[in-house]
């Protein structure tokens, strides 16, 4: 007894292992159709006349069934295409038993060698047949399991979807998926033949009873399982083959056995032709050739594979070549020249265990970062190779929405309807195991400098996004991430510019600007770069906020360089010196700060300049250049339009260049009559145009407008040169000369005459003009020929009219039609 329990345990186990591969396998390569019953639809159809077709022996659906099928029709599913996953997942389940089977049986598959399903449509009849040749039912389990339902929770679950606080999220483990079928049609029956037992017929039309019966056409099937269903008069959609088969490409491409969509095609053949004489001469084989075969066109049936796409997940991954997980990724995304980036294949265990795999795309799909009220559908969820559902924003945060995943959870609790994952925990389970993944996959993908700069520019804003977004995982998003540096033309990690820091240097340096280029040309990096200080460029407009929820990077904190505080680690040094030159600026600090009083918070002596005159520097708490024009995209969407007005006005600190000869010439002037400023117009309109290319440089936007900047360029350029700020400039144009009333009525009268030709009312020209008419463009568009030409009627006029009125007068009803015209 413990030996055969043992030999049990140990077939189960291969079953296991030929579910994932070789069984598979060669159920693919068994093409051969399944018989299905030439009687079969005509019968049917007859029955759902009214005529009495099954006559056998009738049972009561038990009491819950029928409450359960009044639910399941009416309110359980959200879709009516369900019905085909769940029979094809019946047959797929049924396929499996009668394999397991020939393991200690070997007679068991002598009935029928092959292993599939087929579905045939016949929209004559409006009969949809799916085919398993499974393991079969006999009477009693046709009427045990299509008519009663075991107790494992049902008198509960029904309850629970009868009462008026129904949840069908929390149902527990069951499944109604026969039931299904009545969504869409109003008449079922069910042919079985298992091998213990005769072939018998199931009947019903989901009312309260149904019946069985021995089949009068015998054995037809030989083994399995055949489901016709009567379609519902508003179920036409499932009549298409198109319709067909993307429903089985959507929910059961993977199904673990061939899936045939039997069809009428139709092909054209050359026709026999018998001889009745019996001429063997040379010139009746020649005169035979020469004649064109006769052909006629001939009706078939086919059989079209419709899942010839293998589950790759459920394979070892040491057996998969690179070549077939990007073949298998184009079947993932149905994109044919889609390829991914990179992959990760993985089994994961603990609450729920699960098969995965993961990839990165190589381009971010275009609207990544525009999808406000709809989510990317990019995890597929899978039960045994049985697609499920991909409308779940619960098993990746959003920041990772550029993911495609595919998720195979053996034993996911599902809710009744095999439609979502009812359990919070198991969701929270599998979405950690797969965050934790990504952080992997990231990881090794790093360590490839080619391949994760590509990375960066396609999904560098997913990253940053979640580390706005995913604050428990902040510190591990913020090593993967990468920026442009003043170091080196290649990306740089924020732990390598840690280990690159200048000695005493404190904090991390960073620059934000609209690209790389604008910022290697800003004014607040000229000191940094000239001290060998390695600047980070940040040009993602997102940069900034995630630096300022960041604060910081192993305990150094991150610095903009376009804000007051900045520390270069010389204060102390340089403190005396600071002092003297702004104590030798101060005539030029106050001159400048008394004609800009009411644009900038103060002027004051630079230690970030080199080679640029002035800078506009915000202060900590206020914005850069480059925060205010992002703010100011967002401005329509800002609801607190009055922070965003303070914001956006607040002051600005003006810093001069104390080596800059233009600083330097300006302080001379002051400097001899330090109380001058006010009557000195010259100075107050170079202190402005000095302020608006600071503004520009540092990159903000001109306060005023273009015109005014523009005005006091022009009037330095005159003091320079000596022109009059007053004079205007000198011109002559010709005046455009007005029309005449004469040629105006001439235009007119020209343009109604044009009017009335095109509006040609009936009766305005006689039979004989528009018989010339029409000869004349019948002459243009045949021309005879040559003399030999064949003579053209003439078409008359006046004899198609005269046949209208007649045919209008005539009280035949037959619809006129006149070739003439």
């Amino acid at each position: 007894m413990r030996k055969s329990l043992f030999l049990l345990s140990i077939i189960a186990a291969i079953s296991v292992v030929a579910a994932e591969a070789p069984a598979a396998q060669a159920a693919f390569q068994t093409p051969e159709q399944v018989a299905i019953p030439d009687n079969f639809a005509s019968s049917f159809e007859s029955g759902s006349t009214g005529q009495t077709v099954l006559n056998g022996e009738k049972f009561q659906f038990q009491t819950e069934v029928s409450r359960l099928m009044n639910i399941v029709i009416n309110s359980l599913y959200k879709t009516p295409e369900i019905f085909l996953r769940e029979l094809i997942s019946n047959g797929s389940d049924a396929l499996d038993k009668i394999r397991f089977q020939s393991l200690t049986d070997a007679s068991a598959m002598e009935s029928n060698p092959n292993l599939n399903v087929t579905i045939a449509v016949d929209k004559k009849t409006r009969i949809i047949t799916i085919t398993d040749t499974g393991i079969g039912m006999t009477k009693e389990d046709l009427q045990k399991n299509l008519g009663t339902i075991a107790k494992s929770g049902t008198s509960e679950f029904i309850e629970t979807m009868s009462g008026d606080k129904a949840d069908m999220d929390l149902i527990g483990k069951f499944g109604v998926g026969f039931y299904s079928v009545f969504l869409v049609a109003d008449k079922v029956r069910v042919t079985s033949k298992n091998n213990n037992d005769d072939q018998h017929i199931w009947e019903s039309t989901a009312v309260d009873d149904f019946t069985i019966a021995k089949d009068p056409a015998g054995n037809t099937l030989g083994r399995g399982t055949q489901i016709a269903i009567h379609l519902k008069e508003d179920q036409d959609q499932y009549l298409e083959d198109v319709r067909i088969k993307e429903l089985v490409g959507k929910y059961s491409e993977f199904i673990n056995f061939p899936i045939y969509l039997r069809s009428e095609k139709t092909k054209t053949v050359e026709k026999e032709v018998k001889s009745d004489k019996e001429d063997d001469s040379e010139e009746a084989v020649v005169e035979e050739a020469k004649e064109k075969p006769e052909t006629i066109t001939v009706s078939y049936l086919d059989d079209e594979l419709m899942n010839s796409n293998k589950p790759i997940w459920v394979r070892d991954p040491k057996t998969i070549t690179p070549e077939e997980y990007d073949q298998f990724y184009t079947v993932l995304t149905r994109e044919a020249s889609a390829k991914p980036m990179a992959f990760s294949h993985f089994k994961a265990e603990g609450d729920v265990e699960f098969k995965a795999i993961m990839y990165i795309p190589e381009k971010a799909p275009k609207n990544l970062f525009q999808r406000t009220e709809t989510h990317e559908k990019n995890v597929k969820l899978y039960v045994k190779r049985v697609f499920i559902t991909d409308d779940s924003t619960d098993f990746l945060p959003k920041w990772l929405a550029f993911l495609r995943v595919l998720v195979d959870a053996e034993d996911a609790p599902l809710n009744v309807s095999r439609e979502t994952v009812q359990n919070n925990k198991s969701i929270k389970s599998i979405s950690k195991h797969l965050v934790k993944k990504v952080f992997d996959l990231l990881k090794t993908l790093s360590q490839d400098e080619e391949k994760y700069a590509g990375f960066i520019k396609e999904f560098g804003t997913s990253l940053k996004l979640g580390s706005l977004e995913d604050k428990s995982n902040q510190k591990k998003i913020s090593r993967l991430l990468r920026y442009h540096s003043s170091d080196s033309d290649k990306y740089t990690s924020l732990e390598s510019y840690v280990s690159r820091m200048k000695k005493g240097q404190k904090d991390i340096f960073y620059a934000t600007g609209s690209n790389v280029d604008e910022i290697k040309q800003s004014p607040f990096v000229e000191s940094l770069l000239a001290r060998n200080f390695e600047v980070l460029y940040m040009d993602d407009p997102v940069d900034e906020i995630v630096i300022s929820e960041l604060r910081g990077f192993e305990s150094k904190a991150f610095k903009n360089v376009a804000k007051a505080s900045l520390d270069l680690g010389e204060e102390e040094e340089g403190a005396e010196t600071q002092k003297e030159l702004e104590t030798r600026f101060a005539p030029l600090l106050d001159w400048i700060h008394a004609t800009l009083i009411n644009d900038i918070e103060k002027v004051q002596v630079s230690r970030r300049l080199t080679t640029s005159p002035a800078a506009l520097v915000a202060s900590d708490f206020g914005w850069t250049a480059n925060m205010e024009r992002i703010m100011e995209g967002q401005a329509k969407q800002n609801q607190n339009e009055a922070m965003h007005a303070f914001m956006k006005n607040q002051k600005k600190i003006l810093e001069i260049n104390p080596g800059h000869p233009l600083i330097v010439g300006m302080l001379e002037r002051a400097a001899k009559d330090p109380k001058a400023y006010e009557t000195d117009t010259h100075f107050q309109e170079m202190a402005k145009v000095l302020y608006d290319i600071t503004l520009v440089r540092s990159g903000y936007s001109l306060k005023e407008s273009v015109k005014a900047f523009a005005g006091r360029v022009e009037n330095m350029l005159r003091v320079n040169l000596g022109v009059d700020t007053s004079a205007e400039a000198t011109f002559e144009a010709p005046k455009a000369e007005s029309r005449d009333q004469a040629e105006i009525d001439a235009e007119i009268e020209q343009r109604e005459d044009l009017l009335d030709a095109d509006e040609l009312k009936p009766g305005t020209m006689t039979t004989e003009e528009l018989n010339r008419m029409l000869k004349e463009y019948t002459d243009s568009t045949n021309p005879s020929t040559g003399a030999n030409a064949e003579k053209v009627d003439e078409v008359n006029v006046e004899e198609i009219m005269a046949q209208a009125e007649e045919e209008l007068d005539s009280d035949d009803t037959k619809e006129p039609v006149h070739d003439e015209l």
